[in-house]
C-alpha cells in the first residue's frame, strides 16, 4: 500500500519517505468529498481544547452601501445594507450604524422577504414610550474630540430561512467648519467582511471647492484634533475627482482590502475634509424658494487679545495618563499664547489653588516658564469641587476686567476641564448652573471639557450653552493631549467680537440666531430664515462687529432670483413625497430645531420648556426628523410592496456648466486604482499586490512604479501550481490545483481553467495544513477538523487562525505576520463554461522571507521597471501625465531581473468578471517575466513543498 502511494505520487528516491498518514488522510478526504460527507460542519471536533471554535449563526452581510450628497454644507446620507440568512432556520439580524450625534434621521425602511416596513415619524409622549426602540441611543459617547460624538441606530429583526433582509437608513446634517475645514464622516463598522462595500460622496459647492482631502481611515483611538500624523494617503481603492464646484469621492474596497484593514470587519471612519472659496465681504448668502442661508467666515483679520483662565481638575481620579496628557497639552497651549494675551491657572480638587492670586499675568518668557513649573508640580489628590473652582475662576476674571483698563475689544474666557462629577462643596447640578450663570453675568464665555465616562455630560453641556461657550468630551483611552490642543486651536484665535447680522424686518421672518459674542478663526457663522416678500429682487444684509482695532460695518444687497445657481429640482432621489427637499429650507429647519432644543435645555421655566418642546416637535414632524421629542415607528407597507430603494441625492449640474459625469478621477497616491481593483496593497517596506483569480488571472501591483503587471497561466486541468514557496525560511507553502471547463462560445481558448483547491502548508512552529475547496475546508494540525464553506466560523490555534465568512471568503492568518484570503466563487445555475472555483490573494506578506518564490512569491522582493525609452516615447504622444502616457502607447517593455519582457496595456476582468484591472499584460504564460517557464512551477501533489526547480519535498 505504501509502495503504491509512493509510485502513484511520483516521489523521487532523493525526496525521502513521504508522510503516509498525511497521504492517507488526503485520499480519505477526497473520497468523502465525492459522497458529500464533508458537507457536515465540524465532523470530528478534537477532544483536547486545542482549538477555540466559534460557529456563527448570524446572517451574512452581502452588501453595505453609503451614498451621500453634500450641497452647500448640508449633507444627505443614505445607508443601505443587505443581510442574507442562508441557514435552515430563522435567525436574528442586527443592523447597527453609528451616525453623528448632530445628525437627524429622516427615514428608515426595511424589507424582510416579501414584506416591507417603512418608518413613520410621530410625536413622543412626555414620558418615555415603549415604542422608542428603533433608535438605540447609547449615552452620548463622544468619541471625537472635535464632535459631540456619535449615536447608534439599531434595528433587530428575524430573517426567515433562505431569505434576506434589506435596510435603508437616511439621515441629514449641517456640516460645521472647524480649524478651517468641513469634515464629513461615515462610520464603516459592519462587524464582518462584506462582499460589496461602497461609499460614494458627491459634493456641490457653488462658491468653489478648495483643499479637498481624504485622510486614512480613523479608528476610535485616533480621533483627535484632525491633524494627520504619519501616513496621510487615502484608504486603498479611494478615487477622488473634482472640478471647480463639484467633487466625487468613492471608497470601494474588495474583501481582500478589507482584511488588510481589519479582519473583524470594523474598518473605521471614512473622512472627507474640504473648504470653500470665500470673499471678504458679508459672506455667502444663498436663496431658494423663499428661504435663505447665510455663511459668514471672514479671514485675514488680526487676532483679538485674550484674557483666559485655565481651570483644571487635579482630583485623585485624574491620576496617571489623564493628568499627564493634560499637562502635556497645557505646555503646548502656553507656548501658543500671544504677547498681547493675559492668563492664569487654577487647579482644583477638594481644595482650590490659584497660581497667581487676584490677577492675570501677561505672556512673557518668565511667566510661561513659571506657569509650566506650576502645572508640572500639580499632583492628583482629593475630591472634585466644581462649583468652588468655577466661582473662583469667574471672580478672578471679573475682578481683572473691572480693575484694569483692558482693551474693550479683547475676548475673555474660561477653559474648564474635569473628569468627574461634583463630590465636594455644592453637588446639586441646578445650583452649580445658577451659581455659574450669576457669577459670569454674560461678561465672558465658558468652555467645558470632559474626560472619561464618569463626567456629568449634561451639566458641562448646559454650563457651556448658558455662557456662550462650547463643550467637548473625550474618551478615557484616547489621546487627551491632542484633543485638548485641538479644542484650544478652535477657540485660541478670536478674530471678531459682538457680531450681529441684520436683515430688513419687513423682508424676513423666523430668522435663526443672529448675534454671536465671538468669531474664532477657522469656524463659521451660519444664519437662516424665511423671506416674507418673495416679489422683491434683492435682500439687504448688514454685518456689524468689532475687531482688534476698530468697529466694522459691512453692507450688501443679495439678488434673490438665482434659480440657475441654487435650484436643484430634478435631482434624483429628492422627490420622496416627504417635501420638496429644498436643501436651504431643510438647513433652516435643522438650525431652528437645534436652537429650540438648546433653548429648552437652558430654560428653568416648566411652561417655557413645554412650549419650546411642542414647537420643536411640530417642526420635526413637518420635516420628518427624529429628535428627542419624536420617535420612528415602523409600519407594514403591505404584502406586495416594493422593497426599499436607495434614495440617492446627486447634485444637479443644470446651469452650472460642469457635469459630474465628466469628472476624471484624480489618481489617489501610488497603489490606488482609478477603477475598483481586487488586489490588495501590502503592508511592509514597499507596497505590492499579489492575486490569482479567474481563469486564472495573476495580478501584481507595483505602487512605487505606479502600474500593475498581469499574466495568465494556460495550464491543464489537474495541474498543481506552486503559488508561494518559502518552506525553508518561514515554513509556508501555497499550492493551487486547476480544474477545467469548456471555453465560452466563440472564444479563442480551447478550454478554461480555474483553481478548484488551494492547499496551504506550514511547518513552523508546528506542522499543519489547510485544504480549501469551494465547499469545505480541511484543517489538520495533528487533529483534523472539517468545516463547511457555507457556514461562518472562526478557528484558532497557537499560531494559526482560520476565519470563514459563509459562501464568501476564507481568511488564513499564520503567526499574525502572514495572511491569505481565498475568495469563494459559487454559481447557483452555472453555465457550461462556469465552474465553482477559488481566488487567492496575499493580504499580508510581512512574515515571508526574502527568499520566497513561486508564481507570486518571487515578486515579493523584486521591483519591475518600465524602460525609460518606452516611457519617454509614450509621454511625447500623450503629454506628461504618466497614466495617460502608458495608455497612449499600448506596447512597452518591462525590465525584470535583467530580462526584457514585451508587454501590452490591457484591462483584465477578475472576480467572476465583475471587476476590471488595468495592467501591463505579459503574454505566452509570462515568458521572461517569471523565472524559468510555468512548467517549473508544477507541483507533483498538493503537499509538494519543493522550493527550487526540479526538486520536490513533502510536508
Amino acid at each position: 500500500m505504501f509502495l503504491w502511494l509512493w509510485l502513484c505520487w511520483g516521489f523521487p528516491s532523493s525526496a525521502g519517505q513521504p508522510d503516509s498518514e498525511l497521504m492517507a488522510r488526503y485520499l480519505e478526504e477526497q473520497l468523502l468529498a465525492d459522497y458529500s460527507i464533508a458537507e457536515q460542519v465540524a465532523r470530528r471536533v478534537p477532544r483536547q481544547a486545542k482549538f477555540l471554535q466559534r460557529l456563527e449563526t448570524r446572517p451574512r452581510m452581502s452588501e453595505f452601501n453609503v451614498r451621500s450628497t453634500i450641497i452647500s454644507r448640508y449633507a444627505f446620507t443614505t445607508v443601505s445594507c443587505t443581510m442574507v440568512n442562508s441557514g435552515s432556520e430563522a435567525r436574528e439580524a442586527v443592523f447597527e450604524m453609528q451616525i453623528p450625534a448632530a445628525a437627524f434621521i429622516s427615514n428608515f425602511t426595511m424589507s424582510i422577504g416579501n414584506k416591507t416596513y417603512y418608518g413613520e415619524v410621530t410625536g413622543k409622549e412626555k414620558k418615555n414610550s415603549s415604542d422608542d426602540r428603533t433608535r438605540s441611543k447609547k449615552p452620548p459617547s463622544p468619541t471625537d474630540g472635535r464632535e459631540n460624538g456619535y449615536e447608534t441606530f439599531k434595528a433587530s429583526v428575524f430573517i426567515p430561512r433562505k431569505m434576506q433582509a434589506r435596510f435603508v437608513l437616511h439621515y441629514e446634517e449641517l456640516l460645521q467648519r472647524r480649524l478651517g475645514k468641513y469634515e464629513y464622516t461615515v462610520s464603516i463598522r459592519p462587524q464582518q467582511l462584506v462582499g460589496r462595500l461602497r461609499v460614494e460622496v458627491n459634493i456641490l459647492e457653488n462658491s468653489g471647492i478648495v483643499s479637498l482631502e481624504v485622510p486614512p481611515l480613523r479608528n476610535s483611538k485616533q480621533k483627535g484634533n484632525g491633524k494627520a500624523e504619519g501616513d496621510v494617503s487615502p484608504p486603498p481603492s479611494t478615487v477622488i475627482g473634482h472640478t471647480k464646484t463639484l467633487a466625487k469621492v468613492t471608497f470601494n474596497p474588495s474583501v481582500v482590502e478589507q482584511t488588510r484593514i481589519a479582519r473583524n470587519g470594523i474598518l473605521g471612519d471614512f473622512i472627507i475634509r474640504y473648504d470653500v472659496n470665500r470673499e471678504l465681504s458679508v459672506g455667502d448668502v444663498q436663496i431658494l424658494n423663499g428661504y435663505f442661508v447665510h455663511y459668514f467666515a471672514p479671514t485675514d483679520l488680526p487676532p483679538l487679545p485674550k484674557n483666559v483662565v485655565f481651570v483644571l481638575d487635579s482630583s485623585a481620579s485624574m491620576v496617571g495618563t489623564k493628568l499627564k496628557q493634560t499637562k502635556e497639552a497645557l505646555f503646548t497651549i502656553l507656548q501658543d499664547l500671544r504677547p498681547e494675551d493675559h492668563f492664569n491657572i487654577i487647579g482644583f480638587s477638594n481644595r482650590i489653588k490659584v497660581w497667581q492670586q487676584d490677577r492675570l499675568v501677561p505672556v512673557t518668557p518668565n511667566n510661561i516658564r513659571d506657569a509650566k513649573k506650576y502645572i508640572h508640580n500639580m499632583s492628583p489628590t482629593g475630591g472634585t469641587n466644581i462649583n468652588g473652582a468655577l466661582q473662583t475662576g469667574a471672580k478672578l476674571l471679573n475682578d481683572y476686567i473691572a480693575q484694569n483698563d483692558i482693551d474693550a475689544r479683547s475676548v475673555s474666557l474660561i477653559i474648564f476641564l474635569t473628569d468627574g462629577r461634583p463630590t465636594v462643596g455644592e453637588t446639586q447640578s441646578s445650583k452649580i448652573l445658577s451659581n455659574t450663570k450669576d457669577a459670569i453675568r454674560d461678561k465672558f464665555c465658558l468652555f467645558t471639557i470632559g474626560i472619561g465616562n464618569d463626567v456629568d455630560h449634561k451639566l458641562l453641556e448646559r454650563m457651556a450653552l448658558e455662557n456662550c461657550g462650547m463643550t467637548r468630551h473625550f474618551q478615557e483611552d484616547e489621546d487627551a493631549a491632542s484633543h485638548l490642543k485641538g479644542f484650544y486651536d478652535e477657540i485660541g484665535t478670536p478674530l471678531l467680537s459682538d457680531i450681529r447680522v441684520d436683515y430688513p424686518e419687513d423682508d424676513v421672518e423666523q430668522v435663526t440666531q443672529n448675534f454671536f459674542p465671538n468669531y474664532f478663526n477657522g469656524s463659521e457663522i451660519i444664519i437662516a430664515g424665511k423671506l416674507i416678500n418673495r416679489t422683491s429682487d434683492k435682500l439687504h444684509v448688514e454685518v456689524t462687529a468689532s475687531n482688534s482695532k476698530k468697529y466694522i460695518l459691512l453692507k450688501t444687497d443679495v439678488a434673490i432670483d438665482l434659480p440657475s445657481r441654487n435650484d436643484i429640482r430634478g435631482v434624483p432621489g429628492l422627490e420622496d413625497g416627504k417635501g420638496d427637499k429644498n436643501y436651504i429650507e431643510r438647513a433652516w429647519s435643522y438650525l431652528t430645531i437645534k436652537e429650540l432644543l438648546n433653548s429648552r435645555l437652558k430654560s428653568d421655566d416648566s411652561q417655557e420648556k413645554d412650549h419650546l418642546m411642542e414647537k420643536a416637535k411640530s417642526m420635526a414632524l413637518a420635516y420628518n426628523f427624529v429628535t428627542p421629542f419624536t420617535v420612528l415607528k415602523m409600519r407594514e407597507a403591505g404584502l406586495h410592496s416594493e422593497p426599499p430603494q436607495e434614495e440617492f441625492i446627486r447634485p444637479s449640474t443644470e446651469g452650472i456648466g460642469e457635469k459630474l459625469q465628466s469628472l476624471q478621477g484624480h489618481k489617489a497616491p501610488p497603489g490606488m486604482r482609478e477603477k475598483y481593483t481586487h488586489p490588495l496593497t501590502f503592508v511592509f517596506f514597499f507596497s505590492m499586490t499579489f492575486s490569482a483569480d479567474g481563469d486564472p488571472h495573476f495580478v501584481i501591483d507595483f505602487p512605487s512604479s505606479k502600474f500593475s503587471v498581469c499574466f495568465n497561466i494556460d495550464g491543464e486541468p489537474g495541474d498543481i501550481l506552486r503559488l508561494v514557496s518559502d518552506h525553508k525560511e518561514s515554513g509556508v507553502t501555497v499550492n493551487g490545483q486547476l480544474i477545467g471547463a469548456p471555453a465560452p462560445p466563440n472564444g479563442h481558448k480551447k478550454h478554461r481553467t480555474y483553481f478548484s483547491t488551494i492547499t496551504i502548508l506550514s511547518n513552523k512552529p508546528e506542522r499543519s495544513y489547510l485544504e480549501i475547496t469551494p465547499r469545505r475546508i480541511i484543517l489538520d494540525d495533528g487533529e483534523r477538523l472539517v468545516l463547511s464553506c457555507g457556514r461562518s466560523a472562526v478557528v484558532r490555534s497557537r499560531s494559526l487562525e482560520v476565519s470563514v465568512s459563509a459562501n464568501a471568503n476564507v481568511t488564513v492568518t499564520i503567526r499574525d505576520t502572514i495572511s491569505f484570503v481565498i475568495l469563494i466563487h459559487r454559481y447557483k445555475k452555472p453555465a457550461p463554461h462556469q465552474r465553482n472555483h477559488l481566488g487567492f490573494y496575499i493580504s499580508n506578506s510581512k512574515g515571508l522571507s526574502s527568499d520566497s518564490h513561486g508564481l507570486l512569491g518571487q515578486f515579493l522582493n523584486h521591483e519591475v521597471k518600465l524602460l525609460q525609452e518606452s516611457l519617454k516615447t509614450s509621454q511625447q504622444q500623450a503629454g506628461q501625465n504618466e497614466t495617460e502616457a502608458l495608455k497612449a502607447n499600448p506596447t512597452n517593455t518591462l525590465k525584470v531581473k535583467g530580462r526584457l519582457v514585451p508587454v501590452v496595456w490591457k484591462q483584465r476582468r477578475i472576480y467572476n468578471g465583475q471587476q476590471e484591472v488595468e495592467c501591463w499584460f505579459a503574454k505566452n504564460n509570462a515568458d521572461k517575466l517569471i523565472d524559468g517557464s510555468y512548467k517549473d512551477y508544477l507541483a507533483s501533489h498538493p503537499f509538494d513543498t519543493g522550493t527550487s526547480f526540479g526538486t520536490m519535498n513533502s510536508l
